[in-house]
């Protein structure tokens, strides 16, 4: 196989759960169905943090996050650590991110040759939990209850301002490829929603009515100690919601899950148009999920399915059409479309913790593939790891007592195995490889002692010692569409697509 332009498209909170492709009843995806029914639909992905910047900083690197300091919504993502982008610009491709990426520090770019909108959310070291005050709220950033509580519709939010913005100028540049086509491309269109606020334009409210809005399934509060304690971070207790505020919430995400699928289905457009669409492997995920309401939760920042679970849809060349178990998680990414683009692991500048996935999209099983997952941002005072294989998922933090489900049998989570005499044998197994992947006084040591620099740092930056760090996209408009110093037929016949 040629090498294929590859255009991966990116949700920001949304679990699979709540997609027509993954089986929901209520969610209208058509344009995510479109790709799944011709396409790989993986049913067994995750994220590897359950967090925004430390899961796109693992996704963009194929590494875990206690291997690059990606601890949280302000660990600096080093320059030094190469990512996909890097690799592909070294196989030839044109790279490209439009939207978000929540690249933390002074290097915005991490490899992407252009970079066509700003990021939405700050670059800078603002947001650093305290694992020295771990059970305090930080209310200036923090989500609460208040967010679900004014759940609705609005005709503009700053999200919907944004993710208007990302389509627009993912299409405007794939038309420049078009334009050029000289070399593969990758486009890497990234976008806000369906992450909270859940506020909706009317169109994509419309959709859907109160009476087909189901509930959460298990509605009642989280009793391991994690749970508990992100349920008081986020404010549940002191802020319970009525059942019509539960209901308004899901029926907002559904709408922007509606609308997150508009842009899914306007950018395949774009591939159609470009006649490219033969050539073009397109993928859908999202950095993780949001629990909705199961288990009196909400957002992620937990292991639970509705939180760490993302949807991964691949479709295009090479690309076989089905379902596969094969367990995964977004690290595996940039190995995938290393393969793709003709690269291999010698090209790497530092061992990937994933594995390619191209086999996988093409049928094969692998029923021993392991996804691993580390937290090491809010409301905790340890790490928090994950390891899924086979049926099972082992959650384990020092604090806590251990946590072992069958997510296949039990896909809610509701019995705790880690005690069950029948999975002793099991829980032992999992724990020991805790032990052998993980030194975790040794991290959370680590973690401790890089948000205290943070703190420094930020107190510093806030004082004036720095400029922001907040990517600024560059714009000429004297070499913008028709000016003095060019022949406007010139200009014409070289941005009209196709060409006459």
């Amino acid at each position: 196989m040629s090498q294929p332009n590859i255009l991966l498209i990116m949700a920001d909170q949304l679990a699979p759960h709540f997609t027509g492709a993954y089986g929901h009843g209520v969610v209208q995806t058509p344009n995510i169905d479109a790709l799944a029914k011709r396409g790989m639909r993986f049913d067994a992905a995750y994220c590897n943090s359950p967090l925004c910047a430390p899961s796109r900083f693992s996704f963009m690197s194929g590494q875990h996050i206690s291997k690059i300091g990606a601890y949280d919504n302000a660990s600096e993502f080093p320059a030094s650590i190469p990512t996909f982008a890097h690799y592909l610009k070294s196989l030839g491709y044109s790279t490209c991110l439009s939207g978000k990426m929540h690249f933390v520090g002074p290097d915005q770019m991490h490899g992407f040759e252009d970079r066509v909108t700003t990021d939405i959310y700050p670059s800078d070291f603002a947001w650093t939990p305290d694992w020295t005050r771990a059970d305090e709220r930080i209310d200036k950033w923090y989500h609460n209850m208040q967010t679900v509580k004014e759940s609705g519709q609005a005709m503009a939010t700053f999200q919907i301002d944004y993710d208007d913005e990302v389509e627009f100028a993912a299409r405007r540049r794939m038309f420049d490829y078009g334009r050029d086509a000289t070399k593969p491309w990758c486009m890497v269109a990234s976008f806000i929603h369906p992450h909270d606020p859940y506020v909706a334009r009317p169109e994509w409210w419309n959709l859907y009515d109160d009476a087909d809005i189901d509930m959460p399934a298990h509605p009642e509060y989280a009793e391991d100690p994690f749970g508990k304690r992100v349920l008081e971070g986020i404010e549940a207790y002191t802020k319970p919601l009525t059942e019509a505020e539960v209901r308004q919430a899901r029926r907002a995400y559904y709408a922007n899950v509606s609308y997150f699928d508009s842009k899914v289905g306007a950018l395949v457009k774009t591939v159609e148009e470009m006649g490219e669409l033969d050539n073009t492997i397109i993928i859908i995920t999202a950095d993780h999920g949001d629990m909705l309401g199961e288990k009196g939760l909400w957002y992620k920042m937990n292991f639970f399915e509705h939180s760490a679970r993302v949807p991964l849809i691949m479709a295009g060349p090479g690309v076989a059409q089905g379902t596969n178990p094969t367990v995964c998680s977004l690290v595996d990414l940039l190995p995938t479309m290393v393969e793709w683009g003709g690269g291999n692991a010698d090209m790497f500048g530092m061992p990937v913790d994933g594995q390619s996935l191209a086999s996988a999209a093409g049928g094969a099983v692998d029923p021993d593939a392991t996804a691993v997952g580390e937290y090491c941002a809010e409301m905790t005072g340890h790490p928090v790891f994950m390891i899924r294989r086979g049926d099972f998922k082992y959650i384990h933090c020092d604090s806590d007592p251990a946590q072992l489900y069958n997510v296949v049998e039990d896909p809610f989570e509701t019995q705790n195995l880690a005690q069950s005499p029948d999975h002793a044998s099991l829980s032992a197994e999992f724990r020991a490889e805790v032990d052998t992947r993980w030194d975790a006084a040794a991290l959370r040591a680590t973690v401790m002692a890089s948000q205290k620099n943070r703190f420094a740092l930020n107190a510093a930056m806030q004082a004036g010692a720095s400029e922001h760090w907040d990517y600024n996209p560059p714009s000429d408009a004297s070499h913008q569409y028709v000016r003095n110093h060019m022949d406007w037929t010139v200009a014409a016949e070289k941005l009209r697509f196709p060409r006459v």
